[in-house]
């Protein structure tokens, strides 16, 4: 007769570095019951189990959160297809990241021989994923050269090199997983939750271009929407998202005090 392995919860914390009282929620929520018990009745877990739980950390790095995952658990197929999706998500990523890093690497070796570490166009586009921020130079300077705003941004901007730029786009990406994760989760534009997401949507403006009001964050929230050049990068990540993420930042700033 084969004897089934299994692992004390304390085990499985040590083995998966997953804390103890995460899989103890995992537990309670219904998302991961150990399939046995001992003696005493603690909680025992088994290969099967593990195997869950490894799958369970891969959507959470993935940006699932737990109810969609205890869904597609539930649902085999679907779970798959999620996964395949990723993949496919992760390849591309994948091969910009290496696009940017051969970029970055070309700027630093610029700076280092002293030859200069300003982006320039082609640079600036491998970085952000083909976005040319210089192709809205004009456009930009005609609508709003006079505003304090334009003179913050143009003065701030023109300081940056790549490891300025490459911290933007990093912060810029977390955003993006933040309101990701609401409208998978089916959060309202109005709740707490996405109006945390949009205020820290303005301190990043504020911290990298200027001191961003709320009437100027609905500005941009309208742009999102309205310019169908913005729609198409911002919807990059997920279509709609773009949709979502104004109706987030025009909610918050209806609920901000005018300034």
């Amino acid at each position: 007769m084969t004897h089934t392995q299994h692992w004390t919860v304390g085990e499985v914390a040590d083995l998966t570095r997953v804390s103890i009282r995460t899989l103890h929620h995992y537990d309670a929520v219904g998302l991961l019951v150990p399939s046995a018990r001992s003696e005493a009745n603690y909680r025992l877990y088994t290969a099967a189990d593990l195997a869950r739980l490894w799958r369970i950390l891969t959507f959470r790095e993935l940006g699932f959160p737990l109810s969609e995952i205890a869904r597609l658990e539930q649902s085999p197929e679907e779970g798959v297809g999620a996964l395949r999706l990723q993949a496919t998500l992760l390849r591309e990523q994948v091969t910009r990241s290496q696009q940017r890093l051969e970029a970055v690497l070309s700027l630093l070796e610029a700076a280092e021989s002293g030859r200069g570490e300003l982006m320039n166009s082609e640079q600036m586009k491998t970085m952000f994923d083909g976005f040319d921020p210089a192709q809205y130079e004009d456009e930009a300077r005609e609508r709003w050269g006079e505003t304090e705003a334009y003179r913050q941004s143009t003065e701030r901007t023109r300081r940056y090199g790549p490891a300025e730029w490459a911290q933007l786009k990093t912060e810029g990406e977390a955003l993006t997983t933040r309101y990701l994760a609401l409208m998978d989760a089916g959060v309202p534009p109005g709740s707490p939750e996405a109006h945390a997401v949009a205020a820290e949507h303005r301190a990043y403006f504020s911290r990298w271009f200027y001191d961003a009001s709320a009437e100027m964050m609905r500005g941009l929230a309208q742009m999102w929407i309205q310019d169908e050049r913005f729609t198409r990068n911002i919807d990059k990540a997920r279509t709609g998202l773009a949709a979502y993420q104004s109706s987030v930042v025009a909610a918050w700033a209806d609920a901000e005090p005018t300034g």
